[in-house]
């Protein structure tokens, strides 16, 4: 009972968002909606732009973050030292309490005006701006994550590499990063989905213009910005109906992310011998 509860909860919410979001649907077809621009004073309410920022911004801050955090990764799972390897577990442990908001101050006080003066090319809010810090922001995750997928090996593995005559730095290129490549897999689709779903991040820094990301320096306004910017919009307009289509979006975009990580899990569950 307590599962079939558990599981209708976010399916209502599902159903909730899909029935405040009906005028759209009434009103447009579901391809204009996901394919056209956002522009309400001409009758358009497509989410493209938005969609597009959202996407491009969740996979340039995997890509820029991935190799750092699998590093950082490895470094805890033994290539460092035992005195290193601890305090930046705890170091990465202390960061999944910060508030994202934090970042955020730091982005706009730092980083905007850093971006500005560097490339001097529009205000410094862009998608840049918004990269480095949502890159940071998803660390613990990736980070942790990666480290218990490396614990995860078995030690006869470990010790046969030994036994072959591999060091450390071999040992964990050629034998614990293939091992563990399913569990990197998961960490990276969750991590995506909380960069795909960061709010406050995209709000602050990359400087909600609705319109189609050309570069890296553009201005742009991702799904979760939107809802943020239009939730005070009239409750009876298209304007306020769009927030809802967008939350749809995110939910079926990070339900999948999350099912993509459950069955890899599995998968890894499979695979390990009893």
């Amino acid at each position: 009972m307590a599962t079939i509860f558990a599981a209708a909860i976010p399916l209502s919410i599902l159903l909730f968002m899909a029935a405040l979001a009906r005028p759209l649907f009434t009103s447009f077809s579901t391809a204009d909606l996901l394919t056209g621009v956002w522009n309400p004073i001409h009758g358009s309410y497509g989410i493209f732009p938005m969609l597009t920022a959202s996407l491009l911004l969740a996979f340039t801050s995997l890509a820029v973050a991935f190799p750092v955090r699998l590093g950082c990764a490895g470094l805890i799972f033994g290539l460092a030292p035992p005195m290193v390897a601890k305090p930046l577990r705890c170091l990465v442990q202390l960061m999944t309490g910060f508030p994202t908001v934090v970042y955020g101050f730091v982005g706009v006080f730092v980083l905007v005006p850093a971006v500005r003066d560097l490339f001097e090319e529009g205000s410094g809010r862009c998608l840049l701006s918004a990269l480095v810090p949502l890159s940071l922001m998803i660390t613990p995750t990736m980070t942790l994550f990666f480290s218990d997928a490396f614990a995860a090996v078995p030690q006869q593995t470990l010790l046969a590499s030994a036994a072959c005559g591999a060091d450390r730095v071999q040992s964990f290129c050629w034998v614990v990063i293939p091992c563990a490549k399913k569990g990197l897999a998961a960490g990276t689709v969750l991590s995506f989905g909380r960069a795909l779903g960061d709010t406050l991040i995209a709000l602050m820094l990359a400087g909600n213009a609705a319109q189609m990301p050309t570069s890296l320096l553009a201005s742009a306004r991702t799904l979760t910005a939107h809802i943020a910017l239009v939730i005070a919009a009239d409750f009876h307009s298209l304007e306020f109906a769009s927030i809802f289509l967008c939350g749809v979006v995110l939910y079926v975009l990070t339900t999948g992310a999350a099912l993509c990580a459950w069955k890899i899990r599995v998968g890894m569950e499979r695979d390990t011998p009893s």
